[in-house]
């Protein structure tokens, strides 16, 4: 017997809904998200701005969500819902109570479980939906705007932080970079459109914490850091200012660039599926629409039968359907979140061991 669960997800600046049926394999029975396009004249995602946003749009977007699924919560045609699951972590406190006020307020009329569900953990779902042999175990590379984490996953529920960010998570520093270039926020998709025209030759930038000497147990054989990367950029882009040569420049330099962050990006995450001897990566979070990454992360694992998964972008993105597809998982293992669940704007990852960056 299949169980339906409807996903409620704004932690940010997108308010979606979702239905996933879980049988046999996640299907994805409806999808709809809401971008907030009213923080482009910010240059940034508003906190207060994406609450009230959320306010307005995540009962709309919710009855859409199970009309499209043919779903209802008891009332009403349609097969009934069997939980609801709702981002309650990490995020924008405000936007995340939004959702999951509403989830459970939803839960509770239909007397039906509510399951709080960790964002990133709904990102490692996501592949899934699309691929149904993208399952542990795997290598994890997950990154977003606010999160990079390299994650060993040799089961759903069971995770080995390997490497993070110390400092800018990968989708911050695109969107920083893109700032610095003169380029609207977000940034992230321009710098890869504009890279494509770039030459890869004219400006070639250090790959942040990859040595040659790097072993297996060293603090930095795992994690990532940008910072380094972006002054990099920053110094580049001034001497093209100071010329006036910064319009002829702008594609050599994001290509330098995104060169440097996914050729860090691929030897990290090669390195953890050597290291654990894993025959799949799964990439999720927003950066997983890069192009480029997804591309040379497959040039590099494919030729010693690797097999790499990257979500299409409305399941790399933030949406609901990863936050159903993990909450359907934990409602199959007999788990419920207790009313009184609350809204986190940091949290660990559940079922997250010990961090450790060797095999012991």
């Amino acid at each position: 017997m299949s169980t339906l669960v409807l996903g409620i997800e704004t932690s940010c600046d997108e308010t979606s809904a979702a239905v996933v049926e879980l049988g046999d394999a996640f299907a994805l029975r409806s999808l709809v998200i809401l971008s907030q396009d009213v923080h482009r004249l910010f240059g940034g995602v508003v906190p207060e701005i994406a609450s009230r946003a959320h306010l307005t749009s995540v009962v709309p977007v919710t009855r859409r969500a199970l009309a499209d699924a043919g779903a209802s919560l008891g009332t009403g045609d349609g097969r009934p819902i069997d939980a609801v699951a709702v981002t309650h972590a990490p995020g924008l406190v405000g936007a995340l109570l939004v959702g999951m006020s509403y989830g459970k307020a939803l839960a509770y009329a239909a007397g039906i479980p509510v399951l709080g569900v960790h964002h990133m953990e709904g990102h490692l779902f996501a592949t899934a939906l699309e691929h149904p042999d993208a399952v542990p175990p795997f290598t994890a590379l997950l990154v977003s705007g606010g999160h990079t984490l390299l994650l060993d996953v040799e089961a759903w529920g069971s995770y080995r932080l390997l490497g993070a960010t110390r400092d800018d998570a990968a989708g911050e520093a695109f969107d920083k970079v893109a700032k610095l270039m003169g380029l609207p926020y977000p940034g992230g998709r321009l710098i890869e459109q504009l890279a494509r025209d770039g030459d890869p030759a004219r400006h070639r930038f250090a790959r942040p914490m990859v040595r040659a000497n790097q072993t297996l147990g060293d603090a930095d054989y795992f994690d990532v850091s940008f910072s380094g990367l972006k002054t990099a950029l920053l110094h580049a882009v001034r001497r093209a200012e100071s010329a006036g040569t910064l319009e002829t420049e702008r594609a050599h330099l994001a290509r330098g660039f995104q060169d440097a962050l996914v050729d860090t990006l691929v030897e990290k995450t090669d390195r953890a599926a050597r290291a654990f001897g894993r025959e799949r990566i799964v990439l999720g979070g927003g950066v997983a629409c890069n192009r480029a990454l997804a591309e040379a992360m497959q040039s590099r694992a494919n030729p010693r039968g690797v097999r790499v998964y990257a979500p299409t972008p409305r399941l790399a993105t933030d949406n609901a359907a990863m936050i159903a597809a993990a909450g359907a998982w934990r409602l199959a293992r007999g788990e419920r979140s207790d009313w009184s669940l609350n809204a986190y704007a940091a949290q660990p990852l559940p079922g997250l061991g010990t961090r450790n960056s060797g095999l012991g």
